[in-house]
C-alpha cells in the first residue's frame, strides 16, 4: 500500500511526484527493490523496470516467419457496392466558442465549429469518404470510428495507423458503410482532453431500402441520433443542454440512438410508454420484448437503439434522473414545458444478459483457440517511461503491457476481472465481441454484441470474437483518463506490423 510520504524523515532524500502524491527517494527504491518484475498475481502491488516480453499468445502458436504486412496497405475499398453512392464530408477541427440552446457559451474543440461534430448518415453499401483538416489544435487530432469494424488503415490511432494530424494538415479516411446500426466518431489523439472538449459526432448507417437517418421525422417515422455528453458538470444531449422538446405526432414509429460519449456511465430512463431496445452497439437484439418502468445502464462509449410507437400522452427521455433536463417528446396540442415526469430513481436495472432470446452463437466458444486474462487494478508502474500511480492491467501500464498475438481465424477469449474499486468499459477496437458471462453466470437472453462493456468492481466478464480484421488493435478502458493512466494494450494480428510506431509501447493512440 502506499504510505505517506509524510511518514519519511528530512533527510530522507528527494522526493518524487506518484500519483499527486510525494514519496521519498528511499521509500520509492523500498517499494521496488530497484527494479521489481510484477506479474498478474501481483497486480498493483510494485513497479516493473524489467524488460517485458513483447506478446503473450493465449495459449496459441508464437510468431511465424509470415510475410509482414504494413497497416498503411490495410485501407478501404475504393468503391461503393452495387447500388452504393458515395458519402462525401469534410470535417475541420478547430477551437471555437460554441452556443448551447440555453444561451450558454463555451469554449470548445469542434470539428466545423459544431458540438457534437456533422452527423454522419449513409445507406449500407454506400462508400463514406472524409477529409479530416487540423486548423488549430496544437497537439493534431484524428478519427476514430467507435464500434465499426473499419479496416485497421482507417482506425485513426496517431502512432499506430497513421501519424496525428497537425495544424495545416489533412487526412483523407475511406470505408464502405457495410454494417448497419449506431456509431459515433471521435479524435484518439489525446482522446481524454480532446472527446472531454468536444471532438465527437455520429455516425448512422441505415440499411439500403430504408431512407438515411436525418435527425428529421419522415412522414411516417422520428429516427433521432442523441449523443450524451457532459461539459463542466451539465449534460448536453445533441448540442442542447437543458429541456429538450420535440413533436411526435401520436402512432409514429419512434427510434432514439442513444449515444454516451462521456467516460462514466449514464443511467437512462424512458418514461410514458413501454419500449423494446432493438440494438446494443449498432448491433440488432434477437426478439427483443417489451419492456417499460426500468433503468437503463449506458456504459461509456455505449450505443442503445430504443424503439416504441408514439402514443397520445407525452414521452420523457430522462437522464441520471435528472427530471428537469433530458428529452420530451410530445404529441401535437400539447404545450412545450407542461409535461411532468414522475421520480424515475427507484426503477430496477433492465439486465440486458437475460434480455430477448437465445440464438445459436455463429461459433463453438468451447474451443477457444487463445485465451487471454486481463486482470485490471491500479498500483505503481511506468506510464510512457515516467513512474506512476497507474491503471494497470495485469500489474502493469501501458506501454510495458505484453501486445495479445493472435492469427486470423482464430477464436479468442477474454477474461477480465476487475479488482479495482472504479469501473472500466471495456473497447476492443476492430472487432465486437460477444458476451458470454458475468461473474460466472452465463448470458441467457439475445446473442448480445457489444464493442464496449461496463466491468464493475468486483466483477469477472467473459466475451469471445473470430479474429476477422486483420491488423494492430488497441484494446483498452474507455474511460479515456483511465486509459491515458496506462490502462490500454494493443490485440496484434501475426504477420501485420505498423511503420509509424517502432518498438513495442509506441502507438498509444491517447498522446499526453
Amino acid at each position: 500500500m502506499v504510505a505517506p510520504a509524510a511518514e519519511e524523515s528530512a533527510g530522507a532524500g528527494v522526493a518524487l511526484a506518484l500519483g499527486g502524491r510525494l514519496i521519498s527517494r528511499r521509500r520509492f527504491l523500498g517499494w521496488t527493490g530497484g527494479a521489481a518484475a510484477v506479474t498478474a498475481a501481483g497486480a498493483g502491488t510494485g513497479l516493473s523496470f524489467l524488460p517485458t516480453e513483447s506478446v503473450t499468445v493465449g495459449g496459441g502458436a508464437g510468431r511465424s516467419s509470415r510475410s509482414a504486412v504494413s497497416v498503411a496497405d490495410l485501407r478501404g475499398s475504393g468503391s461503393p457496392a452495387p447500388g452504393g453512392t458515395v458519402r462525401r464530408q469534410m470535417l475541420t477541427a478547430k477551437k471555437a466558442t460554441v452556443r448551447l440552446a440555453s444561451g450558454r457559451e463555451i469554449d470548445a474543440w469542434t470539428y466545423n465549429g459544431e458540438v457534437p461534430g456533422p452527423a454522419i448518415t449513409a445507406s449500407q453499401g454506400d462508400l463514406i469518404e472524409v477529409r479530416l483538416r487540423n486548423v488549430d489544435i496544437e497537439d493534431g487530432v484524428t478519427l476514430h470510428w467507435h464500434g465499426y469494424d473499419v479496416p485497421c488503415g482507417e482506425d485513426g490511432v496517431p502512432g499506430l495507423t497513421q501519424p496525428a494530424v497537425g495544424p495545416g494538415e489533412e487526412f483523407v479516411y475511406r470505408f464502405r458503410a457495410d454494417q448497419v446500426g449506431t456509431y459515433w466518431y471521435h479524435t484518439h489523439h489525446a482522446s481524454h482532453i480532446g472527446v472531454h472538449k468536444g471532438l465527437y459526432g455520429t455516425l448512422v448507417v441505415t440499411p439500403h431500402d430504408e431512407p438515411r437517418a436525418d435527425g428529421h421525422a419522415a412522414a411516417d417515422q422520428l429516427d433521432l441520433a442523441l449523443p450524451v455528453h457532459t461539459f463542466n458538470g451539465t449534460v448536453v444531449i445533441a448540442g442542447g443542454d437543458g429541456r429538450t422538446e420535440h413533436p411526435a405526432p401520436p402512432g409514429t414509429p419512434v427510434r432514439l440512438r442513444l449515444i454516451n460519449t462521456d467516460s462514466d456511465p449514464h443511467r437512462i430512463v424512458l418514461a410514458g410508454t413501454p419500449f423494446r431496445v432493438a440494438a446494443v452497439d449498432g448491433r440488432d437484439l434477437n426478439q427483443p420484448g417489451e419492456v417499460r418502468d426500468v433503468g437503463l445502464r449506458l456504459p461509456a462509449g455505449g450505443r442503445y437503439d430504443l424503439v416504441f410507437r408514439m402514443p397520445d400522452t407525452p414521452v420523457a427521455l430522462v437522464v441520471d434522473d435528472d427530471r428537469d433536463g433530458g428529452l420530451r417528446l410530445r404529441p401535437h396540442g400539447e404545450v412545450p414545458g407542461q409535461a411532468r415526469v414522475e421520480d424515475t430513481s427507484a426503477l430496477p436495472e433492465l439486465d440486458l444478459l437475460g434480455y430477448g432470446v437465445p440464438a445459436g452463437a455463429p461459433f463453438d466458444i468451447r474451443n477457444a483457440d487463445r485465451h487471454f486474462t486481463m486482470v485490471l487494478d491500479r498500483g505503481l508502474a511506468l506510464v510512457d517511461g515516467r513512474p506512476a500511480y497507474a491503471q494497470t492491467v495485469n500489474g502493469r501500464a501501458h506501454p510495458s503491457i505484453p501486445d495479445q498475438l493472435v492469427v486470423q481465424g482464430d477464436i479468442v477469449r477474454f477474461t477480465v476481472v476487475n479488482r479495482s474499486l472504479e469501473t472500466h468499459p471495456w473497447h476492443l477496437h476492430g472487432h465486437p465481441v460477444l458476451i458470454l458471462s458475468r461473474d460466472g453466470t452465463p448470458s441467457t437472453g439475445s446473442p448480445l454484441w457489444v464493442d464496449t462493456f461496463d466491468v464493475r468492481p468486483g466483477e469477472t466478464w467473459e466475451v469471445a470474437f473470430r479474429a476477422t480484421n486483420p491488423g494492430i488493435w488497441m484494446n483498452h478502458c474507455h474511460n479515456l483518463p483511465h486509459a491515458d493512466q496506462g490502462m490500454m494494450l494493443r490485440l496484434r494480428y501475426d504477420g501485420v506490423t505498423t511503420p509509424f510506431g517502432g518498438s513495442h509501447g509506441e502507438g498509444a493512440g491517447h498522446g499526453h
